[in-house]
Parts: C-alpha cells; sequence; structure tokens
C-alpha cells in the first residue's frame, strides 16, 4: 500500500469542533467570457450544513453555463430536501434534460453535504473527477458505492453515478474539479492529461510545503496549474472546489452601550475574557470598555476622509466609531460579494472588513441603550438604529461570505 494511502475508519472524536472552509477558484475555456462549470455553496445555520455542488456543463460558453447552473441549482436544493443520496440521484437524473444523438446528460455534477451536527460528510457524483479526500497530506480513500439509476429505458442501467460518505477530522481537505483539471494537458505534450495521480501528487505537495493554506488558496493553485498544462490556453473550462475542516477563527464585535449601566462591567469582561479578535465599534462603546478596564485609548492616523479615525486600546484589536463605519463595513462587503476584484483601503471600515473576512465565527455583543444623536422621534419603528444595521451586516456575512454570526443584545 503507498505510504500516503490509507482507508481505516475514522475515529469519532469527543465533542469535536472544527470550521468547514469553502473556497473554490476558476478559469474560463479560452476565448469564453462565461464559464461553463457552475460552483454554489451554501450554509444552512438551522440545520448545521454545508451545501457545495459543482456542475460541468457540456461544451463550453453560454450554453454550457445553462446547463451547469440548471444543473447546479436543481442539485443545491434537492440535496436541502433530499437526504438520501439513492433518492437525490434518481430524482435529478430524471429531472435533467438528455442529449438525444449521444443518450447522456447535458451536465456532471458533485455534491458535497457536510453535517456538522451528525458528523459527516456525504458526496455524490455524476461522471465528474473522483473527489480526492486528504487527510493531512495522504489521501483518504473512503468506500464508493455506485447508486443504481432507472431511466427510461426498459431495463435497469448503472450510471457512473458514486457516492461516499465519512467521518471528517481536523486538518481533513475535501477537493474536487470539472474535468477539464485532469484532461489539463491533453495535446499540449501530456499524452494522457494530467490525470488523477499527477493531481494527487501535485496537492501533496503543497500541503507538505504549505501545511495551512486556506481552500481557496489550494483552488487556485490547482487550476493556475492546470491552464499551465494547457500552455496558458485552456480547452476547457477549469474549476476546483476544497473544503478544509479546520480549527476555528473567531472573532467578538462590541457596539453600542448596554441597556443596564450596571451591566457595563459585565459588558467589559466579555470582550476581555473573549478568546479571538477583538473589535469595538462606537466612541460610547469605547469610553465604557476604557473606564472598566482601565486601559486608555489613543487615536490613530486618519486613512479614510469620510470617517472618523481608529483608534488604539491595549487587548483590543481594533477600534472605530460606530454607526458610520459600520454602515460602510456593510457597503464595502456588498461591494465585494458583487465584484471580487474589488480590493480595499487602510480606513478603519476597510480595516473592520479585512479582519472579519479572516474570521470563522463572528460573535457580536449589541448594547441597546438609545442614543439620542441617532434617534429619530418622528420613526418610533427605528427604534435603534444600530439593531437594524447590524441585521444588514450579519445578512452580507452569512448569505454571500458563509461565515457564522450569533449576535446577543445586552
Amino acid at each position: 500500500m503507498n505510504d500516503y494511502l490509507f482507508n481505516e475508519s475514522a475515529p469519532v472524536a469527543e465533542e469535536r469542533k472544527y470550521h468547514t472552509e469553502v473556497g473554490h477558484f476558476q478559469m474560463n475555456h479560452e476565448g469564453e467570457k462565461i464559464s461553463g462549470d457552475v460552483f454554489l455553496s451554501k450554509r444552512i445555520p438551522e440545520e448545521n450544513r454545508v451545501i457545495c455542488v459543482l456542475s460541468d456543463g457540456m461544451g463550453h460558453g453560454v450554453r454550457a453555463n445553462v446547463l451547469g447552473t440548471l444543473t447546479a441549482t436543481i442539485s443545491l436544493h434537492l440535496s436541502m430536501e433530499y437526504k438520501d443520496a439513492n433518492r437525490f440521484a434518481n430524482t435529478i437524473m430524471k429531472a435533467l434534460p438528455v442529449c438525444s444523438e449521444r443518450k447522456i446528460n447535458y451536465a456532471t455534477y458533485t455534491v458535497i453535504d457536510i453535517s456538522m451536527e451528525n458528523d459527516i460528510v456525504s458526496i455524490l457524483e455524476y461522471d465528474n473527477p473522483q473527489t480526492l479526500i486528504l487527510r493531512g497530506n495522504r489521501i483518504y480513500e473512503p468506500e464508493w458505492t455506485q447508486v443504481i439509476y432507472e431511466g427510461e429505458l426498459k431495463d435497469k442501467r448503472v450510471m457512473d453515478i458514486r457516492k461516499c460518505s465519512f467521518v471528517p477530522q481536523i486538518e481533513d481537505r475535501v477537493l474536487f474539479c470539472s474535468d477539464g483539471i485532469t484532461q489539463s494537458g491533453l495535446g499540449k505534450g501530456i499524452t494522457m492529461g494530467w490525470g488523477r495521480n499527477n493531481l494527487v501528487k501535485f496537492t501533496r505537495e503543497i500541503i507538505e510545503t504549505t501545511p495551512g493554506i486556506s481552500a481557496a488558496d489550494l483552488a487556485e493553485r490547482v487550476v493556475k496549474h492546470a491552464a499551465a498544462n494547457d500552455l496558458y490556453t485552456p480547452k476547457d473550462d477549469l474549476t476546483c472546489g476544497v473544503v478544509y475542516f479546520r480549527q476555528a477563527r473567531k472573532a467578538i464585535l462590541c457596539t453600542g452601550p448596554p441597556f443596564d449601566p450596571e451591566k457595563d462591567n459585565e459588558f467589559a469582561t466579555i470582550l476581555k475574557n473573549f478568546e479571538g479578535k477583538k473589535i469595538v465599534s462606537g466612541a460610547t462603546t469605547t469610553e465604557i470598555v476604557s473606564r472598566e478596564l482601565k486601559r486608555p485609548v489613543k487615536d490613530e492616523e486618519r486613512f479614510d476622509p469620510m470617517l472618523p479615525p481608529s483608534s488604539k486600546m491595549e487587548g483590543i484589536d481594533l477600534v472605530t466609531e460606530g454607526v458610520l463605519t459600520l454602515s460602510k463595513v456593510t457597503y464595502l462587503l456588498n461591494t465585494l460579494s458583487i465584484n471580487s476584484n474589488f480590493q480595499f483601503g487602510r480606513g478603519p471600515a476597510d480595516q473592520v472588513c479585512k479582519l472579519l473576512l479572516d474570521t470563522d465565527e463572528i460573535y457580536v455583543l449589541v448594547g441597546t441603550k438609545i442614543n439620542e444623536d441617532h434617534h429619530n422621534p418622528n420613526s418610533p419603528v427605528e427604534i435603534e438604529i444600530r439593531k437594524h444595521l447590524i441585521q444588514r451586516l450579519t445578512k452580507v456575512l452569512t448569505e454571500k461570505f458563509m461565515k457564522v454570526v450569533v449576535i446577543e443584545y445586552m
């Protein structure tokens, strides 16, 4: 048996705590402005689940994108509804259109369903390259089984639909890709294409040299190497998705004074004892923390002419103004979700964005005392602007960036 290959059952750790980091990277077929590969992911907080889908539409360009989008969208919604792989596979295969000449479906798919509640990862594949599961820098091979599909033909036919499940461990990675990756280099000096074995070797070497590499960075390295195999003129769409199970990075954002001034010390103590990055947002909030923890505050250089400068306080990673800064944070994050090439500046809102994006679990401690400077007496529904702002911020963090956000009001 190879030194990097094993298939023993993973022990179920007591109270396992891990974060599920999801990343992907794509390059289009040469000359195309849109990819025929479609990647979707969704975190379902109420079920403690994460679902990732990669679909490869037949061909390339707009037509392939439409087919891939249809398949990925149906796969995502069906996987949310059906947890049984056989039922899911037969439902989606009956729903998808079939090529009249080749008698095959117009798109392939890979579905990764991670249930943190049950501590299990389920994988379902149709005609995509076999998913790699890396345990550290070794390949973990679970037991794959075939899904029998009963199509329109009278006789049962076994298509290339396979499934597996396994118990994840800290530092596990799941890597899945379109066939443009494994077939890269075909006709460009690599006789049979790059292939799965070379992909395994390349991925292991990266993890050996950079063991903490992020999911997105690993996916990017794989895709760019595949493009190099094609002499940077890809003859197929190139997509790689990675799921990385690791220790969670945590942060706390404290904003607004507590409703009851007697809670000021408790408010500051929660911040002090939190294990992770710490952000204080709001002038009054900063005064309370400074007073209760007996730590002075010092203003820093101003980098954003539209916002007050950030401040420094011992033991706190970032101290900023409140409502205006958090409003801009929400705006910047929404901008990034639309334009992935957007670059942050050096202002306080930009710094908050960077810190939050580098965090997995964000705890927001919101004081509920009404700030008279922000309260509009003509709009009684707007009891506290800060509450509504936090809700908008939470929405973009959870829906666009798959962060886990927990809010506590005090």
